[in-house]
C-alpha cells in the first residue's frame, strides 16, 4: 500500500506539477492534509464530476465533524457552517429553496451598475498609487472589490462596513485559531443586530429578502440567517478575489492573449471562463464523506472516509480538455467545474462571473501596459482549499480617456453611464 501523499509548502505553491504526477500515476489516493488530517483525494475530471453529484457521499456539517480528528475541526466547528454549504438534501433541498429566492439573476443583475462603479472607484486609487511605483493589485484591487459587492447584495450600511471587515479578515485570511474564534463571534453579533434590523425595516436587499423569505409556511431560523448570510460573505469574497488575481497573472503570462483582448474588448468574458478552468479560485471543493462503499475507477473508498476533489486538477485533465495546460481564452466549450457540479453548484457563479469580468475589462480598459514589477516573488496563500495569490505587485501605466468604453455586457459613454445588458449566446 503506497503511502498518503503530503499536501505540504511544495504543493501550495505548485498545485500543478504535482496533479499531473498524480493523475497519471494515482488518480485516487490517500493523503495528508491541514493538522495531519488523511483524505482520499480524487484528480480526473471524470471521477470528480461523478463524485460532485454523487449522493453516497455526504456533507453532512455533523457526519464530517465527527470525523476530523481533535483540534483539526478549525473554523469547520463553528454555528457559522452549518449552512446549505455542509448539508445534504432534504436539508440541502430546503434552504438552497429559500436563499434561492432571494439570490436570482434579477438580483444580481441590479447590481451591476454598483460593481462597475466600485470597480472605477478602486482604479482611480489604484491609478494614484501607480504614481509612485509598483501597486499590490491582490490588496488594492481584487480584494476591496468583492467585499464592496457583497456588502452591497446583503445591504450593509456604510457605518457597519469597517466592522465587517474586520471581523471577516481572520475568518479568511491565515490567522491564528483564537483570532479567528473572536471573528466569528463579532461576525454573529453583527448579523444578528442587522438582521434584526432587516426584519423591522426591509430593504429590498439579499440579505431582507432572506429575512421573508417563505415556502409552503416555511422560513430561515434565526441560526439558519447568520450561517447563511456567512456563507454568502465568505464563498462571495474569497472565490471573486481569486478570480481577479488569478486571470491577471495568467494574462500577464500570456502576453500573447492578453494583447487578443486589447484588440478584441468582447474576449474578455471568454478570458475569465478560461482562467476559471486554468487558474482555478478553489483548488479542493469543500471536504465530503462516504456513507458506503464506494468505487472510483480501480480504488475501492471505504466507508466513513473523507474525501476532497481536486477541481484544479480536473479543470486541467488532459483527458476531457485539450492541450489543458494551455490558456485559449476562446477556448469553447468549457464545461469547467470551478463552480463545483450537481445540487451545490455555486449560486453565486453569476456574480463571481458578473465581478470578474468587470473587474478585468476595467483594469485592462484603464492601463495601457500592466506588467510583474522586475524580481517579484509570487507566493500563493497557505491553503490546499484555495488557490489565490498572497500578493501581485505590478507596474502600471494610464490610458488615456476614451469616449466610448465597453467592458463585456457593459457599455459607459462619455459624459454619462448606460448599463446594457447583450446576449452572451
Amino acid at each position: 500500500m503506497r503511502p498518503p501523499l503530503s499536501l505540504d509548502d511544495e504543493f501550495i505553491q505548485d498545485p500543478h506539477a504535482f496533479y499531473r504526477r498524480v493523475r497519471n500515476e494515482t488518480p485516487v489516493c490517500e493523503a495528508i492534509m491541514w493538522g495531519g488530517v488523511r483524505v482520499w483525494l480524487v484528480t480526473r475530471y471524470a471521477d470528480a464530476r461523478a463524485l460532485l453529484s454523487d449522493p453516497r457521499l455526504s456533507k453532512d456539517h455533523a457526519g464530517v465533524l465527527a470525523l476530523l480528528p481533535p483540534g483539526g475541526a478549525g473554523l469547520f466547528g463553528s454555528a457559522l457552517d452549518i449552512n446549505m454549504l455542509n448539508a445534504d438534501p432534504p436539508d440541502h433541498t430546503r434552504l438552497r429553496r429559500l436563499v434561492a429566492q432571494a439570490f436570482t439573476m434579477r438580483a444580481v443583475e441590479r447590481l451591476r451598475p454598483r460593481v462597475l462603479d466600485i470597480a472605477d472607484d478602486l482604479l482611480r486609487r489604484v491609478e494614484g498609487l501607480a504614481l509612485l511605483g509598483p501597486v499590490d493589485l491582490i490588496a488594492s484591487y481584487a480584494t476591496p472589490l468583492p467585499m464592496a459587492v457583497i456588502g452591497e447584495l446583503l445591504g450593509v450600511p456604510e457605518t457597519y462596513r469597517d466592522q465587517f471587515r474586520t471581523a471577516v479578515a481572520p475568518l479568511i485570511e491565515e490567522a491564528g485559531s483564537d483570532d479567528k474564534a473572536a471573528g466569528a463571534a463579532i461576525l454573529i453579533e453583527l448579523l444578528t443586530d442587522l438582521i434584526a434590523q432587516k426584519r423591522r425595516e426591509p430593504t429590498g436587499d439579499a440579505l431582507s429578502g432572506l429575512v421573508t423569505a417563505r415556502n409552503d409556511g416555511d422560513q430561515l431560523t434565526e441560526e439558519e440567517l447568520i450561517a447563511t448570510a456567512w456563507l454568502l460573505i465568505g464563498a462571495g469574497y474569497d472565490t471573486t478575489v481569486n478570480l481577479i488575481g488569478n486571470t491577471v497573472r495568467a494574462l500577464l503570462d500570456n502576453p500573447l492573449q492578453l494583447g487578443a483582448i486589447r484588440r478584441q474588448p468582447s474576449l474578455v468574458e471568454n478570458a475569465v471562463e478560461e482562467c476559471l478552468r486554468f487558474a482555478s479560485p478553489i483548488n479542493i471543493a469543500a471536504v465530503r464523506f462516504t456513507t458506503v462503499e464506494v468505487t472510483v475507477g480501480d480504488i475501492t473508498i471505504p466507508p466513513d472516509r473523507l474525501v476532497m476533489i481536486a477541481l484544479l486538477a480536473a479543470n486541467r485533465d488532459g483527458e476531457r480538455f485539450d492541450q489543458p495546460d494551455l490558456l485559449d481564452i476562446e477556448r469553447k466549450p468549457n464545461a469547467h467545474l470551478a463552480f463545483g457540479h450537481g445540487v451545490h453548484h455555486c449560486l453565486g457563479a453569476p456574480l463571481a462571473r458578473l465581478e470578474g469580468v468587470t473587474a478585468i475589462g476595467r483594469l485592462l480598459e484603464r492601463f495601457d501596459e500592466i506588467s510583474l514589477e522586475q524580481g517579484a516573488k509570487l507566493e500563493y496563500r497557505n491553503s490546499t482549499i484555495v488557490h489565490g495569490l498572497k500578493s501581485l505587485p505590478v507596474r502600471l501605466a494610464s490610458s488615456q480617456p476614451k469616449r466610448a468604453k465597453t467592458v463585456g455586457s457593459v457599455t459607459e459613454e462619455s459624459g454619462g453611464r448606460g448599463i446594457d445588458r447583450v446576449d452572451n449566446g
